[in-house]
């Protein structure tokens, strides 16, 4: 018979894969293509891509976790309803905190706070693990996810800016004698068409870095 000192520890290695396979093996920009849509938005400073990726964090592990816990009271005629409007009501709690604390970058993000609502890394793991899974693998899963989601968002942001507008968080950091010798930033990398060819080019390093990947 099982104890309750037999239960998984809660930062089990195979709950800490939670967190980190979403990182590389699992993650849902490079490997299973999804919320690439953000991206053409809101990746041309790091600053804001790091706000937008800390707030799709935060949603998708809530939502993962709230869902969870009421997953087995859930009719499943009307579970996408229900799972939209935990998504809404934690994009609007979100959005307002954003608003309040940080609203210059809230106005960077505009409507694509928003849009979190619909972006399908959410709805894709609250049907795909929320819905069969206990609450606190549910909530590392969202963070994990989350985690996934928000370094290729930052580093597609970190190269956009510094190739783009030479900067680093809106500062300068390319020596001024290089713009002397005739260096010029290239205007192209914060056009949204060149955050779909640099997220293409880091699928296309990462998928032939871990050839396992490409024939699943």
């Amino acid at each position: 018979m099982s104890t309750a000192s037999e239960k998984e520890p809660w930062f089990s290695k195979q709950n800490l894969k939670l967190l980190t396979n979403p990182l590389n093996w699992e993650n849902p920009i490079t490997v299973q293509v999804l919320g690439i849509c953000s991206a053409l938005a809101v990746t041309v400073q790091i600053k804001p891509a790091i706000v937008m990726a800390l707030s799709v964090t935060v949603v998708t592990a809530f939502a993962n976790l709230i869902i969870s816990s009421l997953r087995n009271t859930i009719p499943a005629r009307i579970r996408i309803i229900v799972q939209l409007v935990v998504i809404a009501a934690l994009v609007i709690v979100v959005d307002q905190l954003l608003k309040a604390y940080v609203y210059d970058v809230s106005k960077k993000l505009s409507v694509f706070v928003g849009l979190i609502i619909t972006n399908c890394i959410l709805m894709g793991r609250l049907e795909a693990y929320a819905m069969a899974n206990k609450p606190w693998k549910s909530f590392l899963d969202g963070i994990g996810n989350g985690l996934g989601y928000g370094l290729i968002l930052v580093t597609v942001a970190f190269i956009r800016e510094l190739t783009g507008s030479g900067k680093f968080f809106g500062m300068k950091i390319i020596p001024q004698s290089f713009y002397d010798m005739g260096y010029a930033d290239n205007g192209l990398m914060i056009l949204p068409p060149m955050a779909l060819i640099t997220i293409g080019v880091i699928i296309w390093i990462h998928r032939s870095r871990n050839k396992a990947l490409i024939e699943k």
